[in-house]
């Protein structure tokens, strides 16, 4: 079994999987690039899990990376030892990076692993929740939305996470970009008025991301 397997052979864990979402606007793309491929460096780390990211179809200077750690403490424990030296590589080549910390909740389909290797295409949303529609949110995200993605045709895995502050995170993966798109034009309005969306949610924004293979840790 090499390194990689063995990182991702007892997933899920039970306890805090920790999932770090971080987006930012690139202003010097070469850089950037060369700079994420140091994030190599990661595989060592105690605790960690998996990295991967890509490009905002949407917006094209947009990017999303994604990290899993085991629990917080091993995450807090590599930002304070080893982190600004691997951040270093892309220094000044992005601006406006937003941070956000997850736990892990439950899966999206089957169970969930930090693989990248056989997906081309991620889908994340964030939901800022009505604190008194939290519950039914979470339950609506089980029980309706999750069968839904799941029988949706080039969908592998997904995770559904909580930040503090009512604000959720659904993440997938999808094989075919054509069959996420058939999922979402077909699908999604009858889905959101059977859980009820519009009034659980106060805020939504999201993105498809073109995951780059170079950039999987």
């Amino acid at each position: 079994m090499n390194e990689r397997d063995q990182r991702h052979a007892h997933w899920p864990y039970h306890g805090a999987v920790l999932v770090k979402w971080i987006r930012c606007t690139v202003v010097d793309r070469r850089g950037f690039e060369r700079g994420q491929r140091k994030w190599a460096g990661l595989l060592g780390e105690p605790g960690f899990r998996g990295q991967g990211g890509g490009w905002s179809r949407g917006r094209p200077s947009v990017a999303h990376v994604f990290a899993f750690w085991e629990s917080r403490a091993f995450y807090d424990s590599f930002m304070a030892r080893s982190h600004d030296r691997l951040a270093s590589a892309q220094s000044g080549t992005f601006k406006d990076a937003q941070v956000r910390l997850f736990d892990y909740r439950f899966d999206v389909k089957t169970g969930f692993e930090p693989r990248f290797t056989d997906s081309d295409l991620l889908r994340v949303a964030l939901c800022r929740v009505h604190e008194e529609r939290a519950e039914h949110f979470t339950l609506m995200q089980e029980k309706v939305w999750n069968p839904a993605m799941a029988g949706s045709p080039g969908m592998i895995r997904g995770m559904f996470a909580e930040a503090p502050g009512h604000e959720f995170m659904v993440l997938s993966m999808w094989r075919q970009q054509a069959e996420h798109g058939k999922y979402r034009t077909e699908r999604v309005e009858r889905l959101a008025l059977r859980a009820q969306t519009e009034a659980d949610i106060s805020a939504l924004t999201g993105d498809i991301v073109e995951l780059e293979s170079t950039w999987t840790v």
